[in-house]
């Protein structure tokens, strides 16, 4: 008997590894490679200086896309994503063009040259447009799926954007979201109620991201891992940080990250004398955030919603945490109110309070017992809902549907 052949799945996206254990974001990577047992899969992703144009990556068919002179594509990569790129540097909008021009001409030739079942755009602008438009040059009018994560939905704001993401989702089959939140912003913009699905990305909990009872917590460590762009909030566990110190003066504070604030942070810290208390690690590879998690007494992420209305769409670094097993402080913006429940799971505050945040860091650093009790707690519910093997299985029974969609008489 021969096996039926897979479905052909087609990935675009924005944020992608450059190449194996880069410490780019992996959850696009991440959900796709977990995918292959179902589809047959071709990723489309922007080329960056040092990464591959075509390559194989677990089973992953990845083609990347020209869009200027090699040494400058770095519009979708490095420094906190294409929004933060360009909130820091007014020259980089002169790459946009040439990116969505870039971006829909491969995709354009690819749908040409290749027949996909359903084609997976991960973010509404650009990707969600750019397969709108590019099904219709290339007359392949193939089932969308468009996945916002957050700052596509919350960030671009104004009549134009809004009528653009309308565009791309009323184009889709399914729209799927990352939170609740998200749900009802979506649900807000017209888009049937039917067609949305809240689907949050995954952590490997099971493998990746564990306890390891033989490490022993530094006990007056603080750990933050994450970009440094204006919605992680780093700025504000400075301000807190002083309190924090004089309750508990051996206290360090690790920073694992980089991005388009670190030059204002590093500042931040000089003038609040607080400089021989923070250590800047840089961008960190995901093999070696492990290690990082299971020493911390605390990871803190101080989220808030920032000046253009920013935030986060699902908090998966504080979910990498859980996994293993490190306690945790959190700002409460709306999608991880979803996800952990205060003094049950973890501390979380009101964002934008550094008063708030410095009283919960010290009430944890004082309780080792609660710590203990949060962080257990927190595992046992993030396990279940939120480790890949099971987010994985809701994206594809998704994908399945909406190819099915497309072989319907």
């Amino acid at each position: 008997m021969i096996d039926a052949p897979k479905p052909r799945l087609l990935v675009l996206t924005s944020t992608f590894p450059r190449w194996r254990d880069d410490h780019e974001p992996p959850f696009v990577y991440e959900l796709s490679r977990r995918l292959t047992d179902h589809f047959t899969i071709t990723v489309l992703a922007p080329r960056a200086p040092g990464s591959l144009e075509h390559e194989c990556m677990d089973a992953l068919q990845v083609i990347r896309f020209p869009y200027f002179i090699p040494r400058w594509e770095r519009l979708a990569t490095h420094g906190g994503g294409i929004l933060n790129r360009l909130r820091t540097n007014p020259f980089n909008y002169l790459l946009v063009p040439s990116f969505l021009l870039g971006q829909w001409w491969a995709l354009h030739r690819l749908l040409r040259r290749q027949e996909f079942d359903v084609i997976h755009a991960h973010w509404l602008i650009p990707q969600g447009l750019t397969a709108v438009l590019a099904r219709w040059s290339a007359r392949r009018p193939r089932p969308l799926v468009c996945t916002s994560h957050g700052g596509d939905l919350f960030a671009l704001r104004g009549p134009v954007f809004a009528w653009v993401k309308r565009i791309a989702m009323n184009a889709s089959a399914m729209v799927s979201v990352v939170s609740t939140a998200m749900r009802a912003q979506v649900l807000a913009m017209g888009i049937s109620a039917e067609k949305v699905a809240v689907i949050p990305m995954g952590v490997d909990m099971q493998r990746r991201f564990t306890p390891d009872p033989g490490v022993q917590r530094q006990a007056y460590e603080l750990l933050f891992v994450g970009r440094l762009v204006e919605k992680k909030g780093l700025p504000l566990l400075l301000q807190a940080l002083p309190a924090v110190l004089a309750r508990h003066p051996q206290t360090r504070l690790i920073i694992a990250g980089g991005g388009p604030l670190e030059g204002k942070i590093r500042h931040l810290c000089a003038v609040a004398g607080i400089g021989g208390q923070v250590e800047f690690l840089g961008m960190v590879a995901q093999s070696d955030l492990p290690p990082l998690y299971r020493r911390a007494a605390l990871f803190v992420a101080p989220f808030i919603v920032a000046a253009g209305g920013d935030q986060e769409g699902f908090p998966l670094v504080p979910l990498e945490a859980i996994g293993c097993g490190c306690p945790i402080v959190c700002g409460e913006v709306a999608a991880f109110g979803e996800v952990i429940r205060n003094d049950v799971e973890a501390l979380l505050v009101p964002p934008g309070d550094p008063i708030a945040l410095a009283n919960a860091i010290i009430a944890l650093l004082d309780d080792p017992q609660r710590r203990h009790r949060l962080a257990a707690a927190a595992r046992q519910r993030c396990l279940q809902a939120f480790d890949w093997e099971s987010i994985a299985g809701r994206y594809e029974r998704l994908l399945v549907d909406a190819a099915a969609e497309g072989t319907a008489p």
